[in-house]
């Protein structure tokens, strides 16, 4: 099977698709970095897991955990919870593995080091009105990147000088940003079936759950609705 193209038009198409939500990234990673300081995380130990590990939410949650010294209790706390955060990546990884078919192995790692939430979302849009150029996918994510290392350093630096995005509306970017570009993917109830039943299974396991299961619950509740509904698109 021929592999998708990947062009360097397509990874700055995706760097220029991604810039909506550079200014909620920046104020995220921020205040990463300031909550890291106050937990006792050096520059160097905050800006590395930025780099190296590059997942938002699941660094902040790590954070919460985070102990000195550690104890095998609260390594295997950081590693479920940070299991559960990204068991979406599973499913993410699941509906882009069709478009990286063929693909050569560094290309597919570079691919996959770079997904995030957003640039998933950009990619999949791409896909959706018939793109193929699979820069676009790393390129969203690739750009996000340097920011998300960089802005992370600042919030250490600045201590706990970002602690409140809200009070500039700017924690409102990442759900403006995603309620945009999902709109043209609308096609109709059925097919938005495993989103709507995910995110409802979520909501309420959160509401009568202590802790991080209700992500794992809205993950597995959206996988068996999305097999037992057929939307009818090609496979």
């Amino acid at each position: 099977m021929q592999a998708a193209p990947f062009t360097l038009a397509g990874v700055l198409t995706g760097v220029r698709l991604g810039m909506p939500v550079w200014p909620s990234l920046a104020v995220f990673a921020a205040a990463f970095g300031a909550a890291a300081a106050q937990r006792g995380l050096s520059l160097w130990e905050a800006t590395a897991m930025s780099a190296f590990v590059f997942a938002g939410a699941a660094q902040m949650v790590t954070l919460e955990v985070w102990s000195q010294p550690w104890t095998l209790r609260a390594l295997l706390a950081a590693m479920t919870v940070t299991a559960l955060i990204n068991a979406r990546m599973i499913l993410m990884g699941a509906t882009v593995q069709p478009w990286m078919r063929g693909s050569p192995p560094w290309r597919t790692a570079l691919s996959l080091f770079f997904l995030v939430d957003a640039g998933w979302l950009i990619g999949m849009r791409h896909r959706s009105e018939g793109g193929r150029d699979l820069g676009v996918l790393v390129g969203a994510g690739l750009g996000m990147w340097p920011l998300w290392v960089a802005t992370t350093a600042a919030g250490h630096l600045a201590g706990a000088l970002v602690t409140a995005p809200q009070v500039y509306a700017l924690d409102m970017i990442m759900p403006v940003f995603f309620a945009a570009m999902l709109a043209p993917l609308w096609r109709g109830v059925r097919p938005a079936l495993p989103w709507l039943v995910s995110g409802a299974v979520a909501l309420a396991v959160q509401r009568l759950v202590p802790g991080y299961g209700f992500i794992a619950a809205g993950a597995v509740a959206g996988l068996i609705t999305g097999a037992l509904v057929d939307d009818g698109a090609p496979r």
